[in-house]
């Protein structure tokens, strides 16, 4: 049993004065205000989601190109990527011996500080397995009487030797027809490649060198592809445009000349040096 005060009659209770229930209202707020102040601070007290940053990989760029621009992009020594190549457990294909080159795909990919060589090759190696793993190709490659593999090293020198997008049919018909006929393909992308250069500028001497990616003096492609291509450059590698032509080459930009005749070819060359040594100063 509770005493009551003997000031208060019995049945009755207490009741706050408007004062007293101004204090109350006051503490309230107060304990409030203190409470909030708390916990806001814990709330936004949590790990702060990082932004990733974006890599562009370009169509066309070479394995070293790549492991370059990867070593810079995750700010690691230069050569690192380039190592981690050979350890990532890429999912290449058999053909491929374990050289990425062709399978890097082209693409726009995130990094963020927890990304490693590793992780980024095998992302990128896994988008090309996954395109050019597609049914589609793999028909087109049957029908045209070449591996898979074979389509990427043909639209990788398709990706080098085209001019624009809309040559591209051209170009791999020219590749085919070639190969069709145990032809040499004689393109100056598969040198620049063996010499680790970009240039328009072929020597004779260039054409003489001793490497399986002279295609002046071996016959057949190259053993593996010369750059990493894109979806259009595999588009025309197997689904190259009907014509006869057996030669090309760009006298000025935009202007790229195909034939069958080598007599045409000569003249269209002819050109192509007037235009050169008259853009030099020559």
């Amino acid at each position: 049993m509770v005493n009551e005060s003997p000031d208060t009659p019995p049945g009755r209770t207490l009741r706050p004065t408007r004062r007293g229930r101004l204090m109350l209202f006051i503490g309230v707020v107060l304990v409030l205000v203190v409470a909030a102040a708390v916990l806001v601070p814990l709330l936004t007290r949590g790990p702060k989601v990082e932004r990733a940053r974006s890599l562009v990989i370009p169509e066309g760029w070479r394995a070293s190109q790549v492991y370059e621009a990867v070593d810079k992009a995750l700010d690691v020594d230069p050569g690192t990527t380039e190592k981690a190549a050979t350890t990532a457990d890429l999912p290449l294909p058999a053909a491929a011996k374990g050289n990425p080159e062709g399978y890097l795909f082209p693409a726009t990919y995130p990094v963020t500080s927890d990304t490693t060589p590793q992780s980024l090759l095998r992302y990128m190696v896994d988008t090309a397995v996954e395109r050019f793993g597609a049914d589609h190709i793999a028909a087109g490659a049957q029908r045209n009487g070449v591996s898979v593999y074979q389509t990427v090293t043909i639209a990788s020198i398709v990706q080098a030797e085209a001019d624009t997008t809309a040559d591209m049919g051209k170009v791999a018909r020219v590749v085919h027809n070639r190969l069709d006929r145990g032809m040499p393909l004689q393109m100056d992308s598969t040198l620049n490649y063996a010499l680790n250069r970009s240039t328009l500028h072929t020597t004779t001497g260039d054409t003489k060198i001793d490497s399986p990616y002279n295609s002046y003096e071996r016959k057949g492609l190259p053993p593996t592809p010369i750059g990493n291509p894109g979806e259009q450059a595999m588009t025309a590698a197997i689904n190259p445009t009907p014509g006869a032509w057996l030669y090309f080459v760009t006298v000025a930009p935009g202007d790229t000349r195909f034939t069958s005749s080598y007599t045409e070819q000569q003249r269209n060359v002819a050109e192509f040096n007037r235009n050169r040594r008259s853009a030099s100063g020559g």
